[in-house]
């Protein structure tokens, strides 16, 4: 009896053992994406070259829904980079609706631009109003239009501008990983009126169940309602989890600007679980809340202004027929260790790499 235990606990010890590598690996590999993107971004890594500055343009935005504080930032950015180059802009909001968004490209196309930028809606949704755009000989240009980075050729965009999401969307996931020490449970919120929104929480929801946690739900919650819809949904959520739910990913921060007060009903202190983690943007709302520890650890940021700089540095690449720049800008992990450096006081990602003064010194300005 006394040589069966023994042979039990040694079998025992031993699987232990041959586990432990496995997770610590596990653990060391989150942590690791994790110190590469939250630390600081200094370098200039795009492009130095490109075609003069085109003089007299004008250019139409059509923003999916300027309520969202990633794309007002990249709104700002094409704003900014366009007056250096002398450029007229006009915006148009598309207020959250696909209708809305239908109403702001017919307007555009009246306004007989002599560029588009489409920015924050999935191409496909527009495809009719885009195919009479690249019918008309209009070049286009986007952010986050498509889950990939570059040309969309098949709706006539000539680059889709965003940060690799799927490596936002892994450190989104590594970063809960380790803050959970391996044991995350997790709540993934995400929109599927966006093809790069499911692209971002299936990628999530694949590193968390990789890397051993688990994914308590999948939920599909449009963004331009989370104002109505996240105050009870978090409710229900916290009925139905309890203290399962550890973590939650979702593919915007805006998911986070109507979860506190009912994390706070429920008793749940500004840094208590669940601990949210947004995947994109990197709003301003996002780092108030992050640098105050109230109801948002972390958001892997996006360079909104510098994107902007690369919408409109795209589009004049257009203009003169030249190649895309084939630039995929830096993401950014903000905590509350990092949040005030790369932009931090302005309440965004806005790395200190010189982008403005190298992408003037292509247009010749």
């Amino acid at each position: 009896m006394k040589r069966r235990t023994l042979l039990q606990a040694t079998v025992a010890t031993v699987a232990v053992m041959l586990s432990m590598p496995a997770w610590a690996d596990s653990m060391a590999d989150a942590k690791a994406v994790v110190e590469k993107y939250a630390s600081k971004v200094s370098a200039w890594d795009g492009p130095t070259s490109g075609p003069k500055g085109a003089a007299g343009k004008n250019i139409v935005i059509l923003a999916g829904d300027m309520k969202n504080g990633g794309i007002l930032g990249v709104v700002n950015g094409v704003q900014e980079a366009a007056g250096a180059l002398g450029w007229t802009v006009k915006a148009l909001d598309g207020a959250g609706s696909i209708g809305g968004r239908t109403a702001a490209f017919g307007q555009a196309m009246a306004l007989k631009p002599d560029g588009i930028i489409i920015n924050g809606f999935d191409a496909v949704e527009q495809k009719p109003a885009m195919e009479a755009a690249k019918a008309a000989g209009i070049p286009m240009v986007s952010w986050h239009a498509a889950s990939a980075v570059g040309p969309v050729p098949e709706v006539g965009v000539f680059a889709n501008v965003t940060t690799d999401a799927m490596e936002v969307s892994k450190s989104a996931a590594d970063w809960a990983f380790a803050d959970a020490a391996g044991k995350p449970g997790v709540i993934i919120f995400t929109d599927s009126t966006y093809a790069i929104a499911i692209a971002k929480a299936d990628r999530m929801k694949k590193e968390i169940e990789d890397l051993g946690g688990t994914v308590l739900e999948y939920v599909d919650t449009p963004i331009a309602e989370t104002s109505q819809r996240m105050p009870q949904l978090t409710t229900s959520l916290l009925q139905k989890y309890g203290a399962k739910w550890t973590h939650s990913l979702a593919i915007n921060d805006l998911y986070y600007d109507f979860m506190g007060p009912s994390l706070a009903s429920a008793g749940i202190a500004g840094d208590g679980k669940p601990v949210n983690v947004a995947a994109g943007d990197g709003s301003e709302s996002a780092y108030q809340r992050i640098r105050a520890k109230q109801f948002q650890a972390v958001t892997v940021a996006e360079p909104l202004n510098l994107q902007g700089w690369q919408l409109v540095d795209e589009l004049n690449r257009a203009f003169a027929k030249a190649p895309w720049s084939g630039y995929v800008s830096p993401l950014h992990v903000v905590t509350s260790e990092n949040v005030e450096f790369d932009g931090g006081p302005k309440n965004s990602f806005d790395p200190d790499n010189g982008y403005r003064d190298q992408y003037k010194k292509i247009w010749g300005k």
